[in-house]
């Protein structure tokens, strides 16, 4: 009689299972005590000394705090299925379906095909209670798929829900987000409020003064990037970097790379930002679904926009300059911060194009870019000098202002009105700020060369932290060496808001030209064939605008008097003369 073999089934092998202990805890569940991050844990680690007879190891516990379970592209989810993959996890073990999916096509995906495929104990310890290795038959039937697509509804109507909620508080004007703009902070008792952080919202006014009316240094405002590299030379540190040393929890993809300097987008974004204007501005972005969490832009049509919601940082009229200016063709000059004077302003009379700048013989010219760089034979060269066309631009401002017979009614108005609070009071207190800095770091310094001795780090640990330091200190000496020089500057100069200010109230007139000027008076110069200019003023009465030039120093408008309303302001033709030295003519091609 043949014998007959016995075969062992799978149950009765013995195998040892390395577990995964998984936990999510979603923004959604608040502050629920039974889904707590801690809760989820003693209930697994509990389940797996009470009620797991077989051979067990804990090979990692895996938490995705505050993360949706809609999708699985979440950190330690994703750790923990390269662990599947690579044989270090054999059992899965969560608190129920929810904590692990909310989708129902994800759910399915790895029940039915991934964890299959690698041999995977799934264990779930909520109703439906699920165990694929006791169980396999409970994920086949209908009560799991049922779970799964009622968790994927409630996910649906959780976020329609909080959308409805946020949209609610947008149109409102109540601040949502995680974290405020930079120069605000939230209100301490109302989170929904903001508030002016002073010591950024210095910063902020800085940016757009130096924009429009440059730092004083030159007649020109500074380009984006110039105002980046003075920010970075006083040792600012750029809004991401901001935050951290605020102690915010601020979370950024791109957090590592983060070198703390500011660069030109950095300034861009603020001076295109309305908030500082005192409108709140919210729904610039959106995810697509909540399933799809990609971020999309969203037209500016869309946006949630209220007014007054908060304190203003920048009036609305400076906000405007800072638009208008950088709706211009602004350029920098190589090599240097400030923009060129007539950037963006000068146009061909002719063929409307925009004019070309170039240096030649020491002097520097206009020409008309059609003919410079597209045909000779569409337009003509329009040639101008730099030097004749500030002269007949500042004589022109000049004519305007004195024919209103007003002059002394500005002086008098921009004498009486309140001063502002002086510059150098605010660069003191970064000079201060820096130099707190600096004598942290020197004791960290020193403190380094006794930890060594003492044993408490290497050789190797004192040289690294220690060159790390000394590039720290080195910074910081010359950021506090470059404000001082600002500083200086300033008291050379009486400490002026602006020098130009000075120069109106001395000589009863304008009497240089800035970019902030040219920006708040001109729309536009028209160049013409043989060295004439036209130029588009923006005003009527130019003794009123010649007020708003000087607004930033939070003037007294002027008691309103009648004035005569000269029709011809508006378009000026000037003649410039052109007896100095020529261009000299181009080679030969």
């Amino acid at each position: 009689m043949a014998r007959i073999r016995r075969t062992e089934t799978a149950a009765q092998k013995r195998e040892t299972w390395y577990i995964a202990l998984y936990i999510r805890l979603s923004r959604d569940d608040g502050y629920d005590e039974s889904l707590s991050v801690t809760n989820q844990k003693k209930i697994l680690t509990e389940y797996v000394k009470d009620y797991f007879l077989e051979d067990f190891q804990i090979t990692d516990c895996y938490i995705d705090d505050g993360m949706t379970g809609t999708d699985y592209d979440r950190p330690d989810f994703q750790r923990m299925i390269h662990d599947v993959e690579t044989g270090k996890v054999n059992c899965i073990i969560c608190k129920n379906l929810s904590r692990a999916f909310r989708n129902y096509s994800d759910q399915g995906y790895f029940l039915e095909k991934i964890f299959p495929l690698y041999h995977i104990r799934f264990i779930a310890l909520g109703d439906p209670k699920v165990d694929t290795y006791l169980n396999p038959e409970s994920v086949t039937g209908l009560e799991v798929p049922i779970n799964g697509l009622m968790n994927d509804r409630f996910a649906y109507k959780t976020s329609s829900d909080v959308r409805r909620t946020f949209d609610t508080k947008r149109r409102n004007g109540e601040f949502i987000g995680a974290f405020a703009p930079y120069g605000y902070k939230k209100h301490p008792q109302e989170k929904n409020r903001l508030i002016i952080d002073d010591e950024a919202a210095w910063v902020v006014k800085s940016i757009f003064q130096w924009f429009i009316y440059g730092d004083g240094s030159t007649a020109e405002g500074l380009s984006k990037e110039g105002i980046a590299k003075k920010l970075n030379d006083m040792g600012i540190p750029n809004p991401s970097m901001y935050k951290l040393k605020k102690g915010y929890k601020y979370r950024n993809p791109n957090a590592e790379k983060n070198d703390g300097l500011w660069q030109g987008t950095s300034v861009s974004r603020i001076l295109k930002n309305r908030v500082y204007t005192g409108t709140m501005v919210q729904g610039r972005q959106k995810v697509i679904s909540y399933k799809v969490h990609d971020v999309i832009n969203v037209p500016e049509e869309e946006w949630y926009q209220v007014e007054n919601t908060h304190e203003e940082i920048i009036s609305q009229k400076l906000f405007d300059k800072a638009r208008q200016l950088q709706k211009k063709d602004t350029r920098a000059a190589p090599g240097k911060r400030e923009n060129y004077l007539f950037a963006g302003l000068l146009k061909c009379a002719d063929c409307k194009k925009s004019m070309t700048r170039r240096s030649s013989g020491g002097y520097v010219y206009y020409n008309c870019s059609t003919y410079k760089r597209k045909s000779k034979d569409r337009c003509t060269k329009h040639t101008i000098r730099l030097d004749v066309l500030e002269k007949a631009v500042l004589h022109a401002i000049q004519t305007q202002i004195r024919v209103m017979g007003s002059v002394e009614r500005i002086a008098d108005t921009i004498r009486h009105a309140p001063a502002s609070d002086k510059k150098t009071t605010r660069l003191e207190g970064i000079k201060k700020l820096r130099e707190q800095e600096l004598h942290k770091i020197e004791g960290l310094i020193s403190g380094l060369y006794m930890d060594w001795k003492n044993g408490d780090i290497t050789r190797e640990q004192y040289r690294s932290m220690r060159d790390r330091f000394q590039q720290q200190e080195i910074q910081l000496r010359d950021a506090v060496d470059y404000i001082k020089e600002e500083i200086g500057k300033e008291e050379r100069e009486g400490a002026s808001e602006n020098p130009y200010l000075d120069a109106f109230l001395e000589n009863k007139n304008i009497v240089s030209l800035t970019q902030g000027i040219l920006t708040e008076l001109v729309e536009s110069i028209d160049i013409h064939e043989g060295g004439g200019i036209t130029i588009h003023f923006k005003f009527k009465d130019p003794c009123k605008r010649a007020v708003g030039l000087f607004e930033h120093k939070q003037m007294a408008p002027p008691v309103p008097q009648e004035q005569p309303e000269l029709p011809a302001l508006q378009v000026q033709q000037v003649q410039s003369v052109q007896r100095e030295p020529q261009e000299p003519p181009e080679p030969m091609e």
